[in-house]
Formats: C-alpha cells, sequence, structure tokens
C-alpha cells in the first residue's frame, strides 16, 4: 500500500489559487487512473480535476467553496502500488487549515459594513506575506501602500489576500469617506444612494421585490469590469463599413466551404483576418500598460467574447492568430465556442490576449461602447448587419444602391492609444472589410 499525494495543480501562470466547486468522489470510495475526482474554479475558468492515480480516497483535506493555494495538498489516494510517493510523517500528520471562501455581504449587511471590518492587526511579517500580481496592480491603481495593504484581512489560504477581499476594501473605503454617499428623499422613503452595486435595505416602492445572489462567475466579470473602467480612461470611436462583398461571398461558398473543411464559415473569422491585419499595421494597439512602461506584445493573440447558456461572459483566446489562415481561424473560433457552450476550456484557452473582439450584432444590435479586457488597451465590437440605402460610386457616377451596413466601435485606453491611433486603426480594419474580394477562392 502506498500514500499519494493529490495536490492542487497549476492552471496558469498568474493563477496563484483556485476554488472547490464539487468533489466527485467521497472519503472511503474507489478511483480510476484519470477519472474525475473533483471540479475547480479560478478567476478565469472551471476545470475538472482527474485523478493521477487508481486506489480508495484515504482523506480530503479541503471541503467544498474552500479556496486553495496553488501546490497545497487536498487529497489522500491509497493506492496498491509500493512505487508511488509517500506523504512524509510530518505532513501526514498536519492538520489542514480551515478555509472559507469568499462571500459577498448580504442586502441587510452592506449599510453596516465599514472598513474597520476588513483591517485586523498584521499577522504576519510584511516579507513574508504573498500577494498575486492582480492584487498588486489594484493596490497599485488604489494608491494603496504595502502598510495598508499588510493590515487588511485576507480570505484565502493562509490569510491569503484575494482580489475580492481587496475589492471589498477599497468600495468600503470609498463608502465610508465623507464625500461617500448622501441621502436622497423618494416619496415617503429615504434610502441611501451608493455605488452601482449597492442593494437598498429597504424597497423604494410598495409592491414585492426579490434579491439574487450574484454566482460566482458575475461577481468576478463584475469586479473585472469595475477595475477596467477605474484603470482606463476610455475613448470609443465609431465607423461604418459595407460589407456587401462578404455577405455575397459567404452566401456563395458556405456550403462548399462545409463539405471542403468540415466546418461552418461565420463572420467571425473573416472580421478577426481582417483585426489581424490591422494590428501588423498599427502593433501599438497590441500593448499593455505597466505603470509608465508600454509592454509591445510580440504574440498576436485575440480573445473572442462569448456568451454563456447561464448569461455570463467568457473570452476564449486564439493564440498566434496571425499564423493562420481563414481556415485555421474558422476552426479555431468554431472549436472554442463550442467548449465554452459545454464549459470545456482549458485554463490556458482564457489567457494572455492581446486585443479583444466582440459581436454585439448577434442580439440584434446596432452598435455598442465595449469595456476594455484589462490588460489589454483596445476592444473592438461589431454591430448588426443590416440592409440600407446608400451612395455607391462608380465610373458612371454616383448610384443609390442596397448594401449591406454594418457599424464598428473601438473602444481604447486613453493613456497610450490616442484618437489618431484608435481611428487609424479601425479605419483600417473597415477598409480590409470592403475591400474583400468577391471571387476569393476558398
Amino acid at each position: 500500500m502506498a500514500k499519494v499525494e493529490l495536490v492542487m495543480p497549476k492552471m496558469g501562470e498568474s493563477i496563484m489559487e483556485a476554488t472547490i466547486l464539487k468533489w466527485a468522489k467521497n472519503v472511503g470510495e474507489t478511483i480510476q487512473a484519470d477519472e474525475t475526482i473533483l471540479e475547480v474554479a479560478t478567476d478565469k475558468v472551471d476545470s475538472e480535476i482527474p485523478s493521477p492515480v487508481s486506489g480508495t480516497i484515504l482523506e480530503i483535506r479541503f471541503a467544498q467553496d474552500a479556496v486553495v493555494a496553488i501546490g497545497k495538498v487536498i487529497a489522500i489516494i491509497e493506492t496498491e502500488s509500493s512505487s508511488s510517493p509517500v506523504i512524509s510523517p510530518k505532513e501526514e500528520q498536519a492538520k489542514p487549515e480551515p478555509t472559507m471562501a469568499h462571500q459577498a455581504p448580504t442586502a441587510a449587511h452592506v449599510s453596516s459594513v465599514s472598513v474597520e471590518k476588513n483591517v485586523t492587526a498584521p499577522s504576519r511579517e510584511k516579507s513574508d506575506r504573498f500577494y498575486s500580481p492582480l492584487v498588486k496592480n489594484i493596490a497599485k491603481e488604489e494608491n494603496i501602500s504595502s502598510a495598508e495593504l499588510d493590515q487588511i484581512n485576507g480570505s484565502g489560504a493562509d490569510g491569503r489576500l484575494t482580489k475580492a477581499d481587496l475589492l471589498d476594501y477599497v468600495l468600503n473605503k470609498k463608502t465610508s469617506s465623507p464625500t461617500g454617499p448622501k441621502a436622497t428623499q423618494f416619496s415617503s422613503t429615504t434610502i441611501t444612494t451608493g455605488p452601482p452595486d449597492y442593494i437598498p435595505t429597504v424597497p423604494i416602492r410598495d409592491g414585492q421585490v426579490e434579491i439574487i445572489e450574484m454566482d460566482r462567475m458575475r461577481r468576478l466579470i463584475a469586479d473585472h469590469m469595475v477595475m477596467s473602467k477605474q484603470t482606463s480612461p476610455h475613448v470609443t470611436s465609431f465607423v461604418e463599413t459595407d460589407v456587401t462583398n462578404i455577405v455575397k461571398w459567404r452566401e456563395k461558398n458556405k456550403d462548399l466551404y462545409l463539405k471542403k473543411y468540415g466546418e461552418k464559415i461565420t463572420f467571425t473569422p473573416i472580421f478577426m483576418e481582417a483585426v489581424v491585419r490591422a494590428i501588423k499595421d498599427f502593433p501599438n494597439i497590441n500593448v499593455s500598460v505597466d505603470g509608465t512602461k508600454i509592454i509591445l506584445k510580440k504574440n498576436i493573440n485575440i480573445g473572442m467574447a462569448a456568451a454563456l447558456p447561464s448569461g455570463n461572459l467568457i473570452v476564449p483566446v486564439i493564440k498566434n492568430a496571425d499564423y493562420l489562415n481563414l481556415a485555421g481561424l474558422t476552426q479555431a473560433v468554431n472549436d472554442l465556442a463550442n467548449r465554452a457552450r459545454t464549459n470545456k476550456l482549458k485554463p490556458e484557452e482564457v489567457q494572455d490576449g492581446t486585443f479583444t473582439m466582440t459581436n454585439v450584432g448577434t442580439f440584434g444590435n446596432l452598435m455598442g461602447t465595449p469595456i476594455i479586457n484589462q490588460p489589454q488597451v483596445a476592444i473592438l465590437a461589431v454591430g448588426a448587419i443590416v440592409k440600407k440605402p446608400a451612395v455607391v460610386e462608380t465610373a458612371y457616377g454616383d448610384l443609390i444602391a442596397i448594401r449591406h451596413l454594418m457599424f464598428m466601435s473601438l473602444a481604447y485606453d486613453h493613456r497610450v492609444v490616442d484618437g489618431f491611433l484608435g481611428g487609424s486603426f479601425l479605419k483600417r480594419i473597415s477598409d480590409y472589410l470592403e475591400g474583400f474580394e468577391q471571387n476569393r477562392e476558398i
């Protein structure tokens, strides 16, 4: 008999901890190698963790909803093999530390929460406390000093400070300041106005209300969107593009394309191809910001925002999109979109994007003003394709014709992307789309 340690696996370069969503096996049950033993979630994606060996579950060290550091032992599996690694007596006798998942404050608690709630005396020396790169970045943007950071109570493993802890602290700090919320009179009821996610503790009007707690993914999305707006001064430019040639080409070739490549051709890979070409022309769009430094990315990794059946959003990333032709982009887009809808994405497939595209036209919207996917500096939104009368220049003069037109909008970080760069980049994408060859071979 041998005892094998199951550790929380590393699921991405910047991911330092994960939340246990569900154990698929209980103590005393047998499990086969590569059979799913538990499901975990990071701030990027949910994943199923397979067992590395066959055996019996001897011990489970962390309960459901626990937040566990990467590399920490989470379970012990007893195997028949004598060659499997055995945990040392010291580790075997160690008691697991209780770990509590971060919980959002309830409606009744919001009105009375204070900054002091999150602050405790430092439990360790400053040099001993670990902070993830994301936490450090948020602290830097909010002008939180190292000394102040050391005094914020953390809900992560071993008291680690998580992103949610820090965002709660920042929110409470703002709402408790002298310039915080003011009282607003509505009919006969006085309520307190606060930040956008504030839930009044009393109904504003007579009638029934329902308070719905955000699920874990929605809370992460909300935090990420607020952080993006706090980090980047957003500017949005618009352009209307004639995509008639693309519409006609796709209609003519979609059946042949499916037969040749086994893939349905949508507009997304065609738009993505134009985006990649424009990024090559304007590489300063493909950057991120670190303080006063601009980090120029050599790889072109395009994120594509995808709506999930739950209504939440995820952004799978096509790595090295500039090395793919239209067929390759089509295969990648279809594969990632399908696996996103069935929650089968791997953690590395939602990381390291350098530019993001979102299709608001899917919902029948003409245009949108998207929020930048940090740490990127720009995001493109494409709207619905609509038939409209338009002026067409010909050798015989201007004519009025029915054309397929589409609005595109580019939101960009005005710290490093000025109007000239942002506007020129957006216009270049439009030029590539309008210049699409209608007789292009598949």
